[in-house]
């Protein structure tokens, strides 16, 4: 089928064969997951670029159960989550059904990995890292936090949908998946440290208790400096990597266990296309001496760093741009908002 975001086509069941169709009836009795994809893909209208027509939505809405549940027959071993159709909905907008399939396949057996597991243990245990990260570049706001028992519950749908479900404007959204696909898969929880540790004054201004914090933590601003916060999530990540951070994130033996003991299958990539690589040659021989706001105030990567990381998703952005040129065809008022 013609990916609908570079077609003007509406996709309808009459753009199916025979065959396909078929399959995937068969996939939906036969799956255990059909209903919950269906309640969840049901709730997702605006994850769509608004003034796209209601037949269209509907079309893409079918494409993206029929995705969903063959990942999941393919591969047996991963399990739905409630959250994971943000995800998929992302790639299915920006490149259409079937090259969508094969990515979300490849994305759901590496960096998605963990969240796809029966149980929450190694979801959980990626969301240890956030306030180790917070405790490095702040340790009053950390204190701050953990006096309040905030806990890191309020980032839970920040992480497992890769900030998809949260920000409302379709090109962030983008730009984010494009930084983490060309990342570390634990990268998304340094972001999400660097919108908290951004967030500093706001936090430190709250009554000192779980309920105000979560309250604020969990309503995420929507004009956030995002080529900023992306640029200190590397600086941050170079700083103090994964392996500095596991043993106070949780016990040694379960660090192995997450998306970043997989991520040698990335590396039939280029080094130049990794730039959590790129960083790291960059600050070889750096060593922190001071646990203070520097790191957010005073970035240490220089210009060239910065675009090396800003770089390396030049591909996929231009995949966000013919996204975001299709949404304007589809809402006029829509580009008169981007575009004064």
């Amino acid at each position: 089928m013609a990916s609908p975001t570079a077609q003007g086509d509406v996709p309808t069941s009459s753009h199916w064969d025979d065959g396909a169709e078929t399959a995937g009836k068969n996939l939906r009795q036969m799956s255990k997951d059909y209903q919950q994809v269906l309640l969840d893909v049901r709730r997702s209208l605006r994850r769509f670029p608004p003034g796209m027509p209601k037949e269209q939505r509907e079309g893409l809405q079918e494409e993206l159960i029929d995705i969903i549940l063959l990942v999941l027959e393919r591969n047996p071993q991963l399990h739905y989550y409630q959250g994971y159709h943000d995800i998929v909905v992302t790639f299915l907008l920006v490149v259409g059904e079937s090259l969508a399939t094969s990515l979300v396949e490849k994305v759901s057996t590496h960096h998605l990995r963990d969240f796809m597991d029966p149980t929450m243990d190694n979801t959980k245990h990626i969301l240890n890292y956030l306030m180790p990260i917070i405790d490095q570049v702040n340790p009053e706001l950390h204190d701050f936090m953990q006096s309040a028992e905030v806990g890191t519950i309020f980032a839970l749908s920040w992480l497992i949908t890769w900030f998809g479900h949260v920000l409302s404007d379709f090109r962030h959204v983008v730009r984010l998946y494009d930084f983490f696909l060309a990342c570390h898969p634990l990268m998304p929880i340094y972001f999400a440290a660097v919108i908290v540790l951004y967030r500093e004054e706001e936090v430190l201004d709250c009554d000192c208790d779980m309920a105000s914090v979560h309250h604020l933590l969990s309503q995420i601003p929507q004009d956030l400096p995002y080529e900023m916060l992306i640029s200190r999530a590397g600086d941050l990540f170079v700083q103090f990597p994964p392996s500095r951070l596991a043993w106070e994130a949780a016990a040694q033996q379960e660090a192995n266990k997450t998306a970043a003991s997989t991520f040698k299958d990335f590396e039939l990539a280029s080094t130049q296309q990794r730039p959590d690589m790129v960083l790291r040659q960059r600050f070889r021989g750096l060593r922190t001496e001071n646990r203070t706001k520097d790191v957010l105030t005073k970035p240490r990567t220089n210009r060239l760093v910065k675009l090396a990381v800003m770089g390396l998703t030049v591909a996929l952005g231009a995949a966000a741009l013919a996204v975001v040129k299709s949404a304007l065809e589809w809402a006029p008022k829509f580009q008169l908002q981007l575009f004064p």
